[in-house]
């Protein structure tokens, strides 16, 4: 099974400064998922940030709650590269995913920072069409987390 690619992108009206701040926050990931969801680090990455998780370490099992509540899924969160206030990614395997890839970049536009999400998935079951049904939710779901961050800052 081939792996999907999404990709998405929102341009932001803050400084990239605040931005990446709020993207690379367990607090400010999860307000961008929610109500659909939310995910939780293990006890062991507590305090930690996408910033701060040692590059190429798994930390353990990220477990997705669906509606904040029951869980759903878990991601072994790896983060592999990283430049500060720029860019990451996160390359990790999940309950459901075979392969899972997030990166996340942050340019600086003249109204903000255009953020830049680029997703590639591989389910782990073999079903004929689950690739392209999940890359359609994933793309939905990353529309949503678009607007959701994009509406944080403009109310600021």
């Amino acid at each position: 099974m081939t792996a999907k690619i999404v990709e998405n992108q929102v341009e932001v009206p803050a400084a990239a400064e605040a931005v990446w701040e709020r993207v690379v926050h367990p607090d400010g990931i999860n307000h961008e998922m929610r109500p659909w969801m939310t995910m939780r680090l293990p006890r062991s990455a507590s305090g930690l940030t996408v910033e701060t998780i040692p590059l190429g370490q798994p930390i353990g099992r990220a477990w997705l709650r669906l509606f904040g509540l029951i869980p759903f899924d878990f991601d072994h969160l790896t983060v592999v590269e990283l430049e500060a206030g720029v860019r990451f990614l996160e390359r990790s395997t999940m309950l459901s995913m075979r392969r899972w890839e997030h990166e996340r970049t942050l340019t600086p536009v003249a109204r903000g920072t255009q953020v830049h999400d680029r997703v590639t998935l591989q389910p782990q079951l073999p079903i004929p069409g689950l690739g392209m049904l999940l890359a359609w939710v994933v793309d939905a779901f990353f529309k949503h987390r678009h607007r959701r961050l994009q509406k944080y800052f403009a109310t600021r």
